[in-house]
């Protein structure tokens, strides 16, 4: 592992290795969400750029005997209760008493939730930087108390961090606004696409290469599988199928009904969470790709969905309209006749056309893992001077940057 040679405040014979602790997540790898997706591929990226980089994780959802570190990053398993609203909750303000007993140089949260520990880091004397997904207090599922605690998270984070990340530049922009401190605009990143030419494991599931419209999503009322299986009931016999990838978090209503309302409608197919090859060799026969959501920060899914070239249906939520896909169409969230007719047209169409390679190009420049990490790097780096304001640009941490890249 390189070494960072220039971490503030230690002089050149004294160098060492930035230490990251990254809080606020179930785990990695292979755990649903896209903030799992994110810290795990942030954190490689950074142990690439030579950090050591730390993730304290939730016990129940990595096994006992996995191994104390993948590849580079090491794991610390943080009892919680698996009971929403005090999940989150409680595995973050014990991480957070964790670190401040192993003291890394900085102590990454994320999510608003989370970003609620924000001035309890601080009291122990700890560099915090917070990374905002999403504005989780808009969602119906929370009530009044449990949203009042979001809001309130949202508040210490913007408060009591030394750097703030958003990932989506209106999602920066409101929180500017809306606490007048500074926060850095830092999307999502994605993978060069994995094509895998064979349709084994798509046939396995019953499914046709290039003949079926795709989701991926934890099944949750924000992600809105219902809308999106009604609308594909009231096309008369399509010729394609509905695939949903993606599993609940926890048994619920919502849950239920998804997986009743599927059962009952011919030509979907539930998969569960899928991950590694068999989500790749999905994505690469898809005939079009659907999220219908209500509430999204930046969705790594689209952005993965459209590096493999593939049409995307879309609510018309700003976090998906700020990706700006050539190839994507939009429909009003909760319009199921207007959703049923993309789809209709899409299915109806003799040759699905891919994107161009151009737009493809360009999205995976935009949202590359180590340009993303390096950005990052210079937030932290920035937590850790006199100021901590948490902007890129100070002159320091981007004459670091390009002893980095």
């Amino acid at each position: 592992m390189n070494k960072i040679a220039s971490i503030p405040g230690v002089d050149h014979e004294g160098s060492r290795t930035l230490r990251v602790t990254m809080l606020g997540i179930r785990g990695f790898p292979d755990v649903q969400g896209g903030v799992e997706k994110h810290a795990e591929q942030l954190s490689c990226a950074l142990a690439e750029l030579g950090c050591r980089v730390e993730a304290i994780v939730r016990s129940s959802y990595v096994a006992r005997d996995r191994p104390a570190t993948w590849p580079d990053i090491r794991f610390s398993r943080v009892w919680a209760p698996r009971v929403p609203g005090l999940e989150a909750f409680v595995h973050t303000f014990l991480g957070v008493l964790r670190a401040g007993i192993s003291r890394p140089d900085i102590l990454h949260i994320h999510a608003i939730g989370p970003a609620f520990f924000t001035p309890l880091a601080r009291a122990l004397g700890l560099r915090v930087v917070v990374t905002y997904h999403s504005l989780n207090y808009e969602h119906k599922k929370w009530g009044r108390l449990a949203r009042a605690v979001l809001r309130f998270g949202e508040w210490a984070g913007m408060t009591f961090a030394h750097g703030r990340i958003a990932v989506s530049e209106g999602l920066a922009k409101h929180l500017r606004r809306g606490h007048g401190m500074p926060v850095n605009a830092i999307p999502n990143g994605i993978d060069q696409p994995l094509s895998v030419p064979s349709t084994q494991f798509v046939e396995a599931c019953g499914l046709s290469a290039n003949r079926y419209a795709l989701t991926v999503a934890r099944i949750d009322e924000t992600k809105r599988q219902l809308d999106l299986i009604a609308a594909y009931a009231r096309l008369q016999g399509p010729s394609f199928k509905l695939a949903l990838v993606g599993s609940a978090d926890h048994s619920g209503t919502y849950a239920r009904a998804v997986a009743d309302a599927a059962a009952k409608t011919p030509g979907v197919v539930m998969l569960g969470h899928r991950t590694g090859t068999e989500l790749a060799e999905l994505y690469s026969h898809a005939g079009v790709f659907v999220l219908p959501s209500s509430h999204e920060g930046q969705p790594i899914v689209v952005l993965e969905a459209a590096s493999y070239g593939l049409p995307v249906i879309l609510s018309d939520i700003p976090a998906h309209r700020e990706i700006a896909l050539a190839s994507a169409s939009y429909f009003k969230v909760g319009d199921g006749a207007a959703l049923a007719d993309h789809l209709a047209t899409l299915f109806s169409t003799p040759v699905i056309k891919k994107s161009d390679a151009v737009e493809r190009t360009r999205l995976l420049a935009v949202h590359d893992w180590r340009t993303i990490a390096q950005r990052t790097l210079a937030v932290y780096f920035d937590a850790l001077s006199a100021t901590g304001s948490g902007s890129p640009t100070a002159g320091a941490p981007v004459r670091r940057m390009r002893e980095l890249s």
